[in-house]
């Protein structure tokens, strides 16, 4: 573990939520829950106005509304939440080469391998300058926590929240963990602290008092030796700049499960779609096809089917995910469905037929050039459906988002991230004049603003190594 505070944690707090208030002036300061709104969803964010009536992340969003029945309850903007992701992290690349993005909203950022600190005051200085950038380029407040390790910094953002910024300085971390309660270490979840507190251990303190032979007879080796060290402080682990990405994948669950074996084929296949387009857009290919099924019992099954070469055709991958269903049985229902594509590369298998036709190579090609075109299939027209919390924009009224929808009616705040709270309308929800559109800027970026901060005076001069 290194001597000075230069391991800088950020969380954004409360993203999603954040994200919505910003941009709808009618939210600000009010409960807004952020998630999926059907009977089985679930709470993804919580502004801190609704956490004060108990909900919270991952709460079962039919509880959310018991608990806080007036809050503003949207749909997630995830284009939205990853262009003001990217704003961040490119902040926190301009401090360091090293960062570690865990989340949209949560980066650790090795500050010594950038140079920008080297001791306590440099430290908190960057952490300082870095909030006002943050919120200067995105209008949002983030918690910065700085310590000699991973696991201390993250401990302290969580302490600075919201908006904060907590320095643990090397050499008091033992004192400060020490009347922690045991959850407060990572990896120790409900499960463990569980286990924990009937063996009477309920700080972190208690943890250390116990050794580390007595918590791996309690937890196993690697879990007992793990644990031993956080309660010492010990965390060595570097900052890494790239994590891997080991698989591209999508999923629904379903308000109603699905019985009709049609309509689960469907959206197996509407579910591949979804997953290429982003496996396209992240700029890369895969070989292993995964299906993930949810039944009415919850239980859940996952089939994969392994291609010849990497691929990024829809066309195979339906195929692939169609087949897998095959061997599934939906009877009595279908709650959840997934499509994932793993075993990634950069790079595109071309003999896309021979995988599709299971390797009939050229032959196959050849045949598949000579089928005549199909006939275009009639257009069917589709009601349009209407999120809550979704942008719109009307010929007349402009820019607006859609409080609400339903009975052939949708209802629309006319407003923007610079105005004052705006009026309401209610439309048809096929109204030609109504239509869906992308979501405005939280802030006016300065043109002007100031290259990312190095501090003041330049480090000491390192001893030379003999």
């Amino acid at each position: 573990m290194r001597s000075a505070p230069t391991i800088l944690h950020l969380d954004m707090d409360a993203f999603y939520a954040s994200v919505e208030q910003a941009s709808k002036p009618s939210l600000r300061g009010k409960a807004v829950i952020v998630g999926g709104l059907g009977p089985r969803g679930v709470v993804a964010t919580a502004s801190y106005e609704a956490r004060v009536h108990g909900v919270h992340s991952a709460m079962p969003m039919s509880q959310a509304r018991r608990l806080a029945p007036n809050a503003a309850y949207l749909v997630p903007r995830f284009t939205l939440y990853r262009s003001i992701s990217d704003q961040v992290m490119a902040l926190l690349r301009a401090l360091s080469p090293l960062v570690e993005p865990l989340s949209l909203d949560e980066a650790f950022v090795d500050l010594e391998a950038g140079g920008t600190a080297w001791d306590e005051r440099s430290a908190r200085l960057v952490g300082a300058k870095l909030r006002a950038d943050i919120r200067a380029v995105t209008g949002l407040t983030g918690s910065v926590g700085l310590a000699a390790s991973k696991m201390l910094a993250k401990i302290a953002s969580e302490q600075a929240k919201p908006d904060g910024l907590v320095v643990i300085e090397p050499g008091t971390e033992r004192a400060m963990l020490e009347p922690m309660p045991v959850r407060t270490l990572p990896g120790v979840g409900p499960a463990t602290g569980d286990h924990l507190r009937r063996a009477g251990i309920h700080t972190v303190g208690e943890i250390a008092e116990a050794g580390e032979d007595e918590l791996v007879r309690l937890l196993g080796k690697a879990h007992g030796h793990a644990l031993y060290a956080m309660a010492l402080a010990r965390d060595d682990r570097p900052v890494v700049a790239e994590r891997e990405t080991k698989s591209v994948s999508v999923e629904d669950t379903y308000d109603v499960d699905i019985h009709d074996r049609v309509r689960v084929g469907l959206e197996v296949q509407r579910l591949a779609d979804r997953c290429v387009r982003r496996l396209r857009g992240a700029g890369l290919s895969g070989r292993t096809i995964v299906l993930k099924v949810r039944r009415y019992d919850f239980s859940t099954l996952t089939r994969s089917e392994t291609l010849r070469g990497p691929t990024d055709d829809p066309a195979v991958v339906r195929e692939a995910a169609s087949r897998l269903l095959d061997s599934v049985d939906t009877t009595g229902g279908v709650r959840l469905l997934g499509v994932g594509v793993s075993g990634l590369a950069d790079y595109t298998q071309e003999d896309l037929f021979a995988q599709a036709a299971g390797g009939a190579g050229e032959e196959a090609a050849e045949a598949e050039e000579s089928e005549p075109a199909p006939e275009p299939r009639p257009e069917v027209p589709v009601e349009r459906r209407w999120s809550a919390g979704h942008d719109v924009r009307h010929t007349e009224y402009g820019h607006g988002w859609v409080q609400g929808s339903g009975l052939g009616r949708v209802t629309v705040r006319f407003e923007t991230p610079g105005s004052s709270p705006g009026r309401v309308k209610t439309f048809r929800v096929d109204d030609p004049a109504l239509e869906a559109a992308d979501p405005l800027p939280l802030v006016e970026v300065p043109p002007d603003l100031p290259e990312p901060m190095r501090p003041p005076e330049e480090p000491p001069p390192r001893p030379m190594e003999g």
